[in-house]
């Protein structure tokens, strides 16, 4: 999500039904509970009371047990009454705690193997006062007074309604199906596919299912008034693909266009990562009354169709960035919030090549120089290992993040960077089922360069510090460029003298430039940098 000034809302939660634990935060270090439990598929099935502000239902979750354990320890906000729960159908004893951790108990033990977990439970889900910024639900209404219903829990994790695994280690691997009940009328955007809307007196059932892995805070829905504006995509691989977006009624009109404005987006960014990560099932957007989020094949949009021009044509920021994390965050994702640059950085990185593709490199390096001027560099972009999302989450994991990327693009160059870039994106070893950290990344790039580049990874996401160049005079006309804090790898480096652009190798070892006017070193801005003239 674009959430560049974004910081989490500390509050204490008084009652469940008057505010939220915003102090939620998703990750960390994985409980050794759930060390041993790899989540396979969840259920959720609950009815939706817009009313009433409430939800009823129950979440089965299968899971693999790589080891007999007394307990299965889940992630559930504490202000929703849990009734009942069940494992491989017996009903078992839990608790569920303040610190919304949810234990199920054995009579002797839960044997290794597979398990199906049954959590009957209910009541009003906390609210998101500040939606996208902090999560909940969102209860609204559109201008005719229909009930518009909104979740968002990138930050809390899917245990703001669901009880899950809350790390981004462990997806499902056989995607999840969600049977979300409403009043009759009203219509359910979900993720994956819509298998079936079962229509009683009063009430509807809509049936969203995918088959793909799903982070647990993708794993949500919208309710709303929505027309469903339709077109199809062709792929870079000639896929025919769905694409569907659920647009308020009242908004009918604008969503054709809207589609089409999309379908540009989805071109210049196969073109740099591949064909569209989910072809077998849609590309998905659903109208919200909040600004946005993620959501894999149905992304949260909320940007008011303010368009703004991009070589000419059309464009959405929100809707680009956003449509961005199909690949990087929901088909490419982090193992850990320790590495969250890696969606949010390359994401924003992906939204300066769209510039560049419509407008030209200049365009495109002018939004890197941007992200240059407003990098904080207050803390490094990676902290460690198994940190969570508040801890993880800061402003430079965008913008500083796409910035690393330029930097890496101009070390090693267009002809290894772009191809590896798009490897990244569509290699099954970092894809899908697999997540990612930082090594990772690192060590592909330096694979595809035959660079070590580890150092220059570590400088720049694992250390606030900037790139420190010194120009020092030493004759005249004589010039001797240095850098006094990065030796680990020699740096492309180009230099302006005289007017002339020469490129030098950057280290310790002095480089001596004859000009008659002071020397301008990387005047393009491919590092973020300080210079130093003596």
């Amino acid at each position: 999500m674009f959430r560049i000034m974004k910081k989490f809302l500390l509050a204490v939660a008084c009652l469940p039904a008057l505010a939220f634990a915003q102090n939620l935060r998703s990750g960390g270090a994985l409980k050794p509970e759930q060390a041993i439990m790899d989540i396979r598929h969840y259920t959720i099935a609950l009815t939706v009371n817009p009313e009433e502000k409430t939800i009823q239902g129950y979440t089965e979750i299968d899971l693999n047990l790589a080891a007999n354990t007394p307990v299965v320890v889940l992630d559930l906000w504490h202000g929703l009454t849990v009734t009942q729960t069940l494992v491989n159908g017996k009903k078992e004893n839990f608790t569920h705690t303040q610190n919304d951790l949810l234990t199920i108990t054995a009579s002797k033990f839960f044997a290794a193997g597979k398990l199906k977990v049954k959590v009957m439970y209910g009541g009003k889900p906390g609210v998101a006062d500040r939606a996208p910024w902090d999560g909940g639900f969102t209860w609204s209404t559109d201008s005719k007074g229909n009930p518009w219903v909104a979740i968002t829990c990138q930050g809390e994790g899917g245990k703001v309604f669901f009880p899950c695994k809350d790390h981004p280690s462990d997806e499902p691997n056989e995607g999840a199906d969600m049977l979300i009940t409403v009043p009759k009328g009203l219509s359910v955007a979900g993720p994956g596919l819509l298998k079936k809307v079962t229509q009683e007196k009063s009430t509807a059932t809509w049936h969203w299912k995918t088959n793909y892995p799903i982070s647990n805070y993708c794993l949500v829905f919208n309710i709303g008034n929505y027309t469903k504006v339709t077109r199809t995509y062709t792929s870079v691989a000639g896929t025919k693909i769905p694409m569907e977006f659920y647009v308020l009624e009242e908004h009918a009109d604008k969503g054709p266009h809207h589609l089409e404005v999309l379908e540009k987006t989805c071109r210049v960014l196969e073109k740099y990562f591949g064909e569209y990560p989910w072809a077998k099932e849609k590309i998905g957007i659903a109208e919200t009354p909040h600004l946005g989020m993620e959501h894999q094949t149905m992304n949260a949009y909320g940007n008011q169709f303010k368009y703004t021009k991009v070589g000419g044509e059309d464009f959405d920021w929100l809707l680009t960035h956003e449509f961005g994390h199909e690949w990087w965050a929901n088909k490419v994702t982090n193992s850990d919030w320790a590495h969250m640059w890696i969606q949010e950085g390359i994401c924003s990185f992906g939204d300066a090549l769209y510039l560049r593709e419509l407008e030209g490199e200049e365009a495109y390096q002018r939004a890197m120089r941007r992200n240059a001027v407003n990098a904080q560099n207050k803390k490094p972009i990676v902290q460690g290992e198994s940190v969570d999302s508040d801890d993880a989450y800061h402003s430079d994991i965008y913008g500083k993040g796409a910035l690393f990327m330029h930097t890496l693009r101009y070390v090693i160059g267009d002809s290894l960077f772009f191809p590896t870039l798009k490897k990244l994106a569509t290699d099954a070893r970092y894809t899908y089922h697999n997540s990612v950290t930082t090594d990772d990344v690192e060590q592909l790039f330096s694979a595809q360069s035959k660079t070590n580049l580890k150092p220059l990874f570590d400088f720049y996401l694992r250390t606030p510090n900037k790139l420190e160049i010194l120009v020092k005079r030493t004759g005249e006309t004589r010039y001797v460029i240095t850098t006094t804090n990065f030796d680990d790898l020699p740096l492309p480096l180009e230099v302006i003298a005289d007017g002339v652009a020469t490129r030098i190798t950057l280290s310790k070892t002095p480089v001596t430039i004859e000009s008659k006017t002071q020397p301008i070193p990387d005047p393009v801005g491919y590092y973020l940098k300080r210079v130093a003239y003596e």
